[in-house]
């Protein structure tokens, strides 16, 4: 007989996986509403108030879960890799703030539409991946919506693609990282903590500076700290519990939420030209995500679980 007992328990164990993960995304989608909040300070100083939060945070729950003295353990080479992963979100969370207060978030949406399709496009070149018929035609679409869109803004979407190609060098990284997800945020925020304290040291002596301008100022850029963690520790549950194809699905709940804040709350300009930019994306993320379910359902299918 079929243990029932334990097929109801990964099931619930999926179920809760998934709504973890969805909360995860839904967070990430809801970043407009709080990062928007922050229009009175500086991308730059909310990049290094971020940066230096979110290592706060992360130390902290590292220091209640008995587990601060495991950052000693970390090699040289684990460090490199986490300076480049630093780099790389640096760069993303950037950009993505100045896209926020400077009433761009619906390029901030593209990006991370198109970062699977950049992804899978940094496969073929620095691995050498092979692609199927249906992932080339994805690609092509890509491309064909980033020249719509081009043509729309009157300039290449930089934003969107800025966003795009640093979190997908950021997945490469992590992919390749041999740290669980708290201890490479922790990695990558000692990394980059010396550049962020700098920066916000150089807002203080200029005068500059929006933390400690009241308590609500300060207070908000502290919340960046929990706010940035959080959604990480929710995809992190998620990701070991839920299948990829699903994961997978659940990615696109961000930026379609993000693209609603901005047509919807930040009433930015969609006319038809770009919506036929987005349309392209949309088909051709559809075609890729049709042709990863069909790719993962034969793998279960041919597994030894399977039969």
């Amino acid at each position: 007989m079929p243990d029932s007992g334990g097929e109801t328990g990964r099931a619930r164990t999926a179920n809760w996986g998934v709504a973890v993960g969805a909360g995860a995304y839904l967070s990430w989608g809801a970043f407009p509403a709080f990062f928007g909040l922050l229009e009175f300070a500086s991308p730059v100083e909310i990049l290094a108030q971020r940066i230096l939060w979110t290592l706060v945070v992360v130390t902290a729950a590292l220091l209640v879960a008995g587990r601060i003295r495991e950052m000693a353990a970390i090699n040289a080479r684990t460090w490199r890799l986490a300076a480049v992963a630093g780099a790389a979100i640096a760069l993303n969370w950037g950009v993505y703030v100045y896209g926020v207060t400077s009433g761009h978030v619906v390029e901030c949406a593209l990006g991370y539409f198109i970062n699977p399709l950049v992804t899978v496009l940094f496969g073929v070149v620095i691995f050498r991946e092979r692609l199927a018929l249906p992932q080339w035609v994805a690609l092509g679409l890509g491309a064909t919506a980033v020249v719509v869109l081009t043509v729309d803004y009157g300039k290449p979407p930089v934003i969107a693609l800025v966003l795009a190609c640093s979190f997908a060098t950021y997945g490469l990284v992590k992919k390749v990282i041999r740290l669980d997800p708290m201890r490479s945020v922790a990695a990558e925020g000692v990394v980059s903590a010396p550049f962020a304290l700098a920066a916000a040291i150089a807002f203080g002596i200029t005068g500059n500076a929006s933390f400690g301008d009241g308590a609500g100022h300060t207070a908000l850029m502290m919340a960046t700290g929990p706010v940035t963690l959080i959604p990480l520790l929710l995809f992190a549950f998620a990701a070991g519990r839920v299948p990829l194809s699903t994961m997978g699905i659940l990615q696109y709940l961000t930026p379609a939420l993000q693209m609603a804040w901005g047509v919807l709350v930040g009433h930015e300009a969609m006319p038809a030209s770009r919506w036929a930019g987005f349309g392209l994306i949309w088909l051709a993320l559809a075609v890729f995500t049709a042709d990863a379910l069909r790719r993962a359902r034969r793998t279960a299918e041919t597994s030894p679980a399977a039969t």
